[in-house]
């Protein structure tokens, strides 16, 4: 399955829970919810997934932890946050690039309507 057919099927997920709870709750209720929804359309989802990064000649075994890893193709990074700042989407394109993946979505939760929440993010595509 390629990353945009995923990053859809992750969108319309998220399309399917925000007007069903709405916002301002924690990351990780919505992170749980999407999680099942994911796991509902049949894609495997890695949760608080850890990431190794290597520099020079040192492994370090847990540098990030990937709030959702789907198909092993789409990073998710999940926010409820009042605004998201510059630093998340810089944030997301270090763990494409770390990870050596290609699609992310930053998803924001705490937003009236969630299509203003979600930022599509790529890596060399």
């Amino acid at each position: 399955m390629h990353e945009n057919e995923i990053s859809g099927m992750i969108v319309d997920a998220a399309l399917r829970i925000h007007p069903r709870i709405g916002p301002g709750l924690f990351e990780s209720v919505y992170e749980r919810i999407l999680r099942f929804e994911l796991e509902k359309r049949g894609l495997r989802v890695l949760v608080q997934h850890p990431v190794p990064v290597v520099y020079e000649s040192i492994q370090i075994d847990e540098a990030f932890r990937a709030d959702l890893i789907v198909q092993d193709k789409v990073i998710v990074e999940l926010k409820s946050v009042e605004k998201i700042a510059p630093v998340h989407a810089r944030q997301l394109l270090t763990y494409l690039r770390l990870s050596g993946m290609r699609l992310g979505l930053l998803i924001n939760f705490n937003v009236p309507l969630i299509m203003k929440g979600i930022t599509r993010m790529a890596n060399g595509i």
